[in-house]
């Protein structure tokens, strides 16, 4: 046995309406998510024992299991409960919730073969925060040309093209890869992508080029909060080197500042003012949020 299937944890995972340990979990090999990567998945954010803006990421979940015509099989509070169990051995602590539905098991066929059970797994995973001297200093990433499929808004389980742009970043010892089609800011290996000019937060249109992250509409609704203008559009090439700021944000990266791109500095190469203020906010709506649940700040 490879030394990491040996350390795979004895945390609770939930598989097909079972509870079970994440190391005994099993699933078909001839179930669809492993013979195609046919499915999707959600992954999210616990702060506080409270899961984060978790109504955005099921409709998010709804609009994927649509566009792959298969029909979600539980309740927006069948997932909540099944959440809130596994997250709740980790008490307080960061964790992140993560989600996986495929179309089921049947004989090898590429045709969307009807009438299939769903293959429903959810697992959870701390979730370490980005050390404050990090976040001081900000970080590198590389670019690359986005050579994934064109529908890149549905959130798939078929993440080879991701994968290959992300090890791009890995081998190069930088945080992200960030991608452009055809000179064209797009987003990057697993985390959307954002510019401040003249202090406007400036993102990629919402399109099939794009996993619309749940980021866009927090950081949309943060920057009203505190009088930040927002726009999305199409972004150059030219403007993001030649940006005040760069920015990528993920469910588990949050907001993250970056200072340099191939190796150039962006703006004056230091984490700048809107990316304090888009941090300090969303610190806020993370303590609003399980407040209003009824859990510690």
């Amino acid at each position: 046995m490879h030394p990491i299937t040996d350390a795979l944890p004895a945390t609770l995972c939930y598989l097909d309406g079972k509870y079970t340990a994440l190391r005994d979990a099993k699933i078909s090999v001839l179930d669809r998510g492993f013979i195609f990567g046919d499915g999707v998945y959600e992954v999210v954010p616990v702060y506080g024992g409270q899961p984060f803006c978790f109504e955005e990421h099921m409709a998010r979940l709804d609009r994927s299991l649509a566009e792959l015509q298969i029909t979600n099989p539980l309740s927006l509070e069948q997932w909540r409960e099944i959440a809130m169990r596994l997250t709740a051995p980790g008490g307080d602590a960061p964790q992140s919730v993560y989600f996986q539905i495929t179309r089921g098991v049947a004989p090898r066929d590429h045709s969307m073969v009807r009438g299939l059970r769903p293959t429903v797994f959810v697992m959870v995973n701390p979730l370490p925060p980005i050390s404050d001297a990090v976040r001081a200093k900000g970080v590198a990433c590389v670019t690359a040309d986005d050579f994934r499929w064109q529908k890149a808004h549905i959130k798939s389980t078929s993440l080879l093209g991701a994968v290959l742009a992300r090890q791009i970043s890995v081998e190069a010892g930088a945080t992200e890869t960030i991608m452009f089609r055809d000179e064209w800011l797009s987003e990057a290996s697993s985390s959307n992508v954002w510019i401040v000019k003249d202090g406007i937060l400036i993102g990629p249109p919402k399109d099939n080029l794009v996993l619309t992250g749940i980021r866009y509409g927090l950081l949309e609704r943060l920057c009203q909060e505190h009088g930040i203008p927002f726009t999305l559009r199409r972004v150059s090439r030219e403007e993001v080197f030649a940006a005040d700021e760069l920015l990528i944000s993920s469910a588990t990266k949050e907001v993250l500042p970056v200072v340099t791109l191939d190796g150039k500095a962006i703006g004056n190469g230091h984490p700048g003012p809107i990316y304090d203020s888009l941090y300090a906010a969303y610190q806020q709506a993370k303590q609003r949020n399980a407040q209003k649940q009824g859990a510690p700040a």
